[in-house]
């Protein structure tokens, strides 16, 4: 695993390492209509035992994101997938890919570019919440970047 450390403020500054770069106006596509989609606050999505597929709640959620990033092409998302410790690890590497990579493939059905995604899969190894608490530790985390930090990623 590569872990990449950024430090220098110069560097952090210009690739947008805070959340939620928005671009000018006259840099949007145009949709056609007078207000653009808000990105949604809700970062953090929690799943039941054994499953990648997120309830219908959470998907029109990830939709929106989705939308936000079809209108913000000079931003991208690294989707994070986590487990609990529940089973071997290599099944929870496993799941938690497949968690991330579900998601992800919802946002491109929804207009995202490819380019716009980063996953990454932690199994059990980054847990929110003590392992005991295993449904805080199924989850899926957004984090939004932009696209010099997506492609150092």
């Amino acid at each position: 695993m590569t872990v990449l450390v950024l430090d220098h403020p110069e560097l952090m500054s210009r690739t947008g390492f805070a959340a939620g770069m928005d671009m000018p106006a006259s840099e949007l596509p145009d949709t056609g209509t007078d207000s653009l989609p808000k990105r949604p606050h809700r970062l953090r999505f929690h799943y039941g035992f054994n499953q990648h597929r997120l309830n219908p709640e959470d998907q029109a959620l990830l939709r929106q994101h989705a939308l936000w990033l079809k209108h913000n092409p000079g931003a991208c998302v690294h989707i994070h997938g986590h487990a609990d410790v529940f089973g071997v690890g290599e099944y929870n590497e496993f799941l938690s890919r497949l968690r991330a990579s579900s998601a992800a493939k919802l946002m491109l059905n929804e207009g995202a570019r490819e380019n716009q995604i980063v996953i990454s899969g932690w199994g059990s190894e980054r847990p929110l919440a003590r392992p005991e608490d295993h449904a805080a530790n199924r989850r899926l985390e957004l984090q939004y970047l932009n696209m010099d930090m997506a492609q150092a990623l």
